[in-house]
């Protein structure tokens, strides 16, 4: 396919998995279990942070977090106990995600959100910035405000030349709006065309076999690589094409 045909081929397909139906069976079904702006910032992130593996256990394990916050994540993190806490730690969750994991991240949104109304004031866009490459890591910084710790290790580094597709994931769920009902949008002060494509095996697979991208390694330097091209199909609203890469992932429509 010469450019134009491959344009209009990743809109036709973006356009067919962009769609409510998408919800059920992805990870982001949780978030959209809520409607106060901090709930949906919290499940999600927590759904995006155990995202590796079978889609299904994936949705199980996060069910299993919001059991633990009696459904109500945002009044959980402003208000729970040491009990509560203690009760937490020796929990499985999901994988290598334990206990003292998800305590952790409990104790980090308490104290960002004592700070801030809202996780987007972590990922804002800087000065030339045409991409999350430095926000990512400044929310790190913000977030982690620690020394080492095990839990340090489920938010990924792009200054370590990691893809950081469970964080790209959940930006593309907050700030898109598109009035799909798919994506949230809910965070307006950061703009649409700064997304990446949230890069993993099956996207890198897609977009190789596209001719998207030509290196082997599913890092930053590959996710440079794909923005580089999908920009070029829509330089306003470039992450729609995870849409496309995902399905035709699910179709094995070109294998």
């Amino acid at each position: 396919m010469n450019f134009e045909e491959l344009r209009d081929f990743l809109n036709e397909k973006a356009d067919i998995y962009n769609n409510s139906e998408f919800i059920q069976d992805d990870p982001i079904q949780i978030p959209h279990r809520f409607s106060l702006k901090q709930d949906i910032e919290i499940a999600g992130f927590l759904a995006a942070t155990i995202s590796w593996g079978n889609r299904k256990a994936i949705i199980k394990s996060a069910e299993k977090m919001l059991d633990i916050m009696g459904n109500s994540p945002y009044d959980f993190v402003k208000n729970y106990s040491e009990n509560d806490l203690k009760s937490i730690e020796g929990k499985s969750i999901h994988r290598t995600f334990n206990g003292e994991d998800f305590v952790y991240f409990i104790k980090q949104f308490n104290r960002i959100y004592s700070e801030n109304e809202s996780l987007e004031n972590l990922f804002i866009i800087k000065g030339s910035e045409t991409n999350f490459y430095h926000a990512i890591e400044r929310f790190r910084t913000e977030f982690l405000n620690v020394e080492k710790h095990r839990s340090h290790k489920h938010i990924s580094s792009p200054y370590k030349n990691s893809s950081s597709k469970r964080i790209i994931m959940f930006l593309r769920w907050m700030v898109r709006n598109d009035n799909r009902g798919v994506d949230f949008g809910i965070w307006e002060n950061i703009d649409s065309k700064h997304l990446s494509i949230p890069l993993d095996v099956h996207t890198g697979n897609i977009s190789r076999k596209l001719g998207l991208i030509l290196r082997t390694q599913n890092d930053w330097k590959t996710v440079l690589e794909l923005d580089e091209i999908i920009r070029k199909f829509d330089d306003q609203d470039p992450a729609k094409y995870d849409f496309a890469l995902f399905g035709l992932g699910v179709t094995k429509e070109l294998f």
